[in-house]
């Protein structure tokens, strides 16, 4: 039952209890610890695991390795930039077990783990604690729930009779892993789209008869089924298997994660018909991902049609592709503006549970709810969060678009799980004073996006400023995206060095990045607005 009077269940010297040693628990935890709390940080791992995870260690990647985009044009990264400033514990980890991956901020997520999991147990303000949360009345207030997506049966249904309605849902799928040296090579090879970066990628190209002959395979597989109650579940389009895009059209993931575009096969010079793209997954280089492969196929049918692939014939598989279901709140009808329960302002939601979908995303949302907490604690925001607006990262910043598309009462009816991009934040014209709808209109793509992004440092280095507090100017993210900058000019002008009147005079008008960027998939370019894939 809930307190008549939440403030009843606090704690009298204020120890924090976090459920949930995932990324954003775990950036929770550590927070409050730097703001001097004692935290309590309870994961089940160890003692009950998930249907995806494998270890008890804190912040364990399941479905990929990567964080995304670090570009200083994408709005990934500038949330990454945002929370460097704010100190999160997570991205420190992250850029010391990063591994090769293009413009992407990809890590040994075996090393990752382990770091994150000595972090917190360096930290002698967090004591762990495995065991199994199964109601919400037995955790001392304040308190957060970070349990994810995968909360045990036991403690979704105590928080169902919390919100008194059902849950959403949705299914998320991982990717094979296979054994680098397993890879052929004699056929695929190292590239990055549009020659950007240093070679990260290993790419095995498809003619347009073993692609269609691959797809049709994919097709007539056998997939895992779901069960009666998880037949109307969606899937999250950030994270899609590969056999419900083929579902859209037989050339559905020729526009998605098999696009060629930005890759021309050494071996003839030419653009293929389709390309399979996998990504470094460990520091050593021993195991790469599929990227863009998640799926439901059965684990025989995965390595029988995945031997398909021109340069993964002999491929041996380190972990086979899965799906499982998550569940999320309806945030902007269960939630305040602090991510605290409606019903409960001393209980608070952080992590991909609250509809942020993504790694980082849900790390962000552990970093502001510490803030949250502290704040409150202290008196400064009230129960209710009616004052947040006084305290958030402004709207035009990444952090503060992204509270706002998880908690804007305007989207409860029809609310789903989203990750950062340039629709959440504002439009121009909202940001940059009384330029008019012309200029606007003026401005192409590219443009418009840089210029949100202007707006969105600007605006976040004030409200910095307001707090006594002044922006790296070299931070690490901008040294990586300077050094991205540099390795890309390298290669453009290597290839303008190397390249022959032959070459230039075969190249399609359609192989340009400016023509073909526009609609590639996320998991075809790391360069784009996305979720870790």
């Amino acid at each position: 039952m809930i307190s008549k009077n939440p403030r009843e269940k606090l704690t009298e010297k204020h120890i924090i209890h976090v459920v949930g040693a995932g990324l954003a628990g775990s950036e929770c935890a550590l927070q409050l610890a730097l703001l001097g709390y004692d935290v309590v940080l309870i994961e089940m791992r160890g003692e009950v695991m998930t249907p995806a995870h494998r270890t008890a260690n804190n912040a364990e990647l399941v479905c990929s390795n990567s964080f995304g985009s670090v570009a200083d044009t994408s709005a990934p990264g500038l949330l990454k930039w945002e929370a460097e400033q704010l100190g999160s514990r997570i991205l420190e980890a992250a850029l010391a077990n990063r591994v090769p991956a293009g413009q992407a901020l990809s890590m040994d997520r075996e090393r990752f783990a382990e770091m994150v999991t000595a972090m917190v147990s360096a930290e002698p303000r967090i004591r762990r604690e495995t065991r199994v949360v199964k109601s919400l009345d037995e955790i001392p207030r304040p308190a957060v729930i970070a349990t994810g997506p995968l909360t045990h049966e036991s403690l979704a249904h105590s928080m169902l009779e919390h919100f008194g309605d059902e849950f959403l849902y949705f299914f998320d799928a991982i990717a094979p892993i296979v054994a680098t040296e397993s890879i052929n090579m004699e056929i695929a090879w190292r590239a990055d789209r549009w020659d950007k970066g240093t070679k990260d990628y290993i790419n095995c190209p498809l003619s347009k008869r073993e692609y269609f002959f691959f797809t049709e395979e994919m097709k007539a597989a056998r997939k895992t089924e779901p069960k009666d109650f998880e037949k109307n579940t969606p899937y999250f389009e950030g994270c899609m298997p590969i056999e419900a895009m083929l579902e859209r059209g037989d050339l559905t993931p020729r526009f998605g994660p098999m696009s060629a575009k930005g890759l021309r096969d050494p071996r003839t010079g030419n653009m293929p018909f389709a390309v399979v793209q996998l990504r470094q997954d460990n520091r050593e280089g021993t195991a790469y991902n599929i990227v863009g492969f998640q799926t439901k196929m059965t684990y025989p049918e995965q390595k029988r049609i995945f031997r398909l692939i021109p340069g993964l014939e002999d491929a041996e598989f380190l972990k086979l592709g899965s799906i499982h279901r998550n569940l999320y709140i309806n945030s902007p009808k269960r939630l305040n503006r602090d991510l605290s329960s409606k019903r409960d302002p001393w209980l608070f939601f952080t992590g991909q549970i609250t509809g942020v979908e993504g790694y980082f995303e849900s790390t962000c949302m552990g970093l502001m709810i510490a803030r949250f907490i502290d704040q409150k604690l202290r008196g400064v925001l009230h129960e209710d969060a009616s004052n947040i607006g006084e305290l958030l990262p402004p709207r035009a910043t990444a952090l503060g678009s992204l509270l706002n598309a998880i908690t804007d009462e305007t989207r409860a009816d029809h609310f789903q799980p989203t990750n950062i991009n340039f629709g959440h934040l504002p439009a121009i014209a909202d940001t940059v004073g009384d330029t008019g709808g012309d200029r606007r209109r003026r401005l192409d793509k590219h443009d418009n996006r840089l210029l949100q992004i202007a707006a969105a440092r600007e605006a976040f280095a004030q409200w910095f400023r307001q707090q006594g507090r002044s922006v790296k100017t070299n931070s690490a993210m901008d040294r990586m995206a300077q050094e991205l900058k540099a390795a890309t000019e390298a290669a453009t002008q290597a290839a303008t060095k190397s390249a022959t009147p032959s070459a230039t005079q075969t190249a399609t008008p359609s192989a340009t990045p400016s023509a073909m960027q526009a609609d590639t998939h996320p998991a075809a370019n790391e360069t784009a607005e996305t979720t870790d894939v």
